[in-house]
């Protein structure tokens, strides 16, 4: 049997690693697209890494070459320079889809939908946007559908804030603890009795990867919500916290009067006054046609979640047993 090549843009990111090891454990020979490619290697020895630029159109063609999937979960570091370079990325990975008939998988995200479509978000629910960031989210989607119509199917798996190993860029890591030291103080960015939602990185990748061993049966662009942890009240990531680290922290609540202040000098703060209006109602994602699809959502249990995302993150004493990209999938 031909062992199948998946090209991963973006790999040494939280998602991009997570569901680049999810291939490899599932037999799939992973090519890495990286402009420092023995930085990366370093870091992730597992996986095959070719050197090149995503923003270069030759390099991602000639990466893609025998792919039979391409990840694109490459985002400009820091979140700098998004309208210039987020949408040339991904033509670029359409291109190449399209040329060697690659499958595209995407992790989409809530920023696609504006307060006109809460509190329920369902795959169809109309994107309306209300920021930049979530404007060029909307055209990324509407390119991959025409791409999907000309030769290269598209899986986009949608979910909330991202927690877990290798989740640098997060709310979790940037925003609640700090990583590195022992958690004494929770910040806590959500209102209380407000519902957010939140998804474990390896749970992400576990349902992508599912997904893509079943491509055959799906839509040519076939989109899923995930659930993942409902946080019901706003305080129910901060007691798993508490938890894992077993003992007493003080809680917090974010400085949000700083945002606006910060905003024109540093560019996650702008990104974080953007993207205020998820913290203020509650949000959810139906992974209905999710479920109908694989008769389950991939979950681990919270406690286990926050403690290998804290473990990762140099703030509890331990090691990390098993495969981290491991999801626990429901009983019975």
């Amino acid at each position: 049997m031909t062992q199948q090549i998946a090209l991963v843009l973006g790999a040494t990111g939280g998602i991009g690693g997570a569901v680049a090891r999810k291939l490899v454990s599932r037999g799939w020979h992973v090519r890495a697209l990286n402009r420092n490619v023995e930085k990366a290697r370093a870091a992730e020895p597992c996986l095959n890494w070719v050197q090149g630029d995503a923003m270069r159109a030759a390099d991602v063609m000639a990466a893609a070459e025998g792919a039979s999937l391409i990840v694109h979960a490459v985002n400009p570091p820091g979140y700098r320079d998004w309208e210039k370079l987020v949408l040339p990325m991904l033509d670029n990975t359409i291109a190449a889809a399209k040329a060697v008939g690659a499958t595209i998988v995407l992790p989409g995200t809530v920023y696609n939908f504006g307060p006109d479509a809460f509190p329920v978000l369902r795959e169809d629910s109309p994107q309306h946007p209300v920021t930049k960031k979530g404007g060029i989210r909307v055209e990324m989607e509407k390119r991959l559908e025409a791409g999907s119509r000309e030769g290269a199917p598209v899986i986009i798996v949608r979910a909330g804030d991202f927690f877990g190993p290798a989740a640098g860029s997060s709310w979790f890591s940037q925003g609640m603890i700090t990583p590195g030291k022992p958690v004494s103080t929770v910040t806590n960015p959500a209102r209380k009795g407000v519902g957010h939602q939140w998804a474990y990185l390896p749970d992400v990748a576990e349902t992508m990867v599912q997904l893509v061993e079943r491509r055959e049966r799906l839509p040519g662009f076939a989109v899923y919500h995930m659930d993942g942890f409902w946080d019901r009240d706003g305080q129910q990531m901060v007691e798993a916290i508490r938890r894992a680290v077993g003992g007493r922290v003080k809680v917090r609540g974010f400085p949000w009067f700083v945002v606006p202040l910060a905003a024109p000098f540093v560019t996650f703060m702008r990104e974080l006054k953007e993207m205020r209006y998820l913290w203020r109602e509650p949000i959810r994602m139906s992974n209905e046609r999710l479920v109908a699809e694989l008769g389950f959502e991939p979950r681990t249990p919270i406690d286990e979640a926050v403690r290998m995302t804290l473990l990762s993150l140099g703030c509890l004493e331990g090691r990390m047993d098993g495969e981290v990209a491991g999801a626990v999938a429901p009983r019975g």
